[in-house]
């Protein structure tokens, strides 16, 4: 199975179609760890700022997609996206991982509780916008970047393709892995 993963698209449609359309469209599942609409007070409308234009299109896509609420996500969000925006977190079980998704605002590695980390294999989460592939306590992080909004250095926007086990956090324009890992 291979799993488009993005976070913190920010209501920009343009970020989202040029996921889509190099990445996502081959994919089986698409997980998105929030942030999805709004560009929230703390930063700049991002490029292609269209959230209503962006609910629409992800209402369409032909693959399942996991919904995690970020902090910028509201509930007039969910009247506008039809598949559910899971609170405080989605757990799913795929390629044979127990992946714990969620938007990144509410723990961290130092955190997140043992008894919650001990049933997991992959934590899934967005809101920093910084692309990390990290282990900690056993278990792999992941955190794509943003596609959006990125926050790095030097500003690449990202997204993560989880193919079986092997992890990439690819530059959302070039094509460049920028991070990769087996799980």
């Amino acid at each position: 199975m291979k799993i488009g993963i993005i976070s913190d698209t920010h209501g920009s449609l343009t970020a989202w179609q040029t996921a889509y359309t190099r990445y996502f469209s081959q994919t089986d599942l698409i997980i998105h760890c929030g942030d999805i609409l709004y560009h929230g007070p703390r930063n700049p409308l991002p490029e292609g700022y269209k959230p209503s234009e962006l609910a629409a299109i992800l209402n369409q896509v032909k693959q399942p997609v996991l919904f995690a609420k970020g902090n910028c996500d509201a509930e007039v969000d969910q009247m506008l996206i039809e598949a559910p925006i899971e609170a405080p977190y989605v757990h799913c079980y795929l390629n044979g991982l127990r992946i714990l998704v969620h938007h990144g605002h509410l723990f961290t590695p130092e955190t997140l509780p043992t008894g919650i980390a001990r049933h997991l294999d992959l934590v899934i989460s967005g809101h920093t916008h910084i692309p990390v592939i990290e282990r900690h306590q056993g278990l792999t992080w992941l955190n794509p970047g943003s596609p959006s909004l990125p926050k790095t250095e030097d500003n690449q926007p990202s997204i993560a393709i989880l193919d079986q086990r092997h992890l990439e956090i690819i530059n959302l324009n070039t094509g460049e892995v920028i991070k990769a890992a087996d799980l």
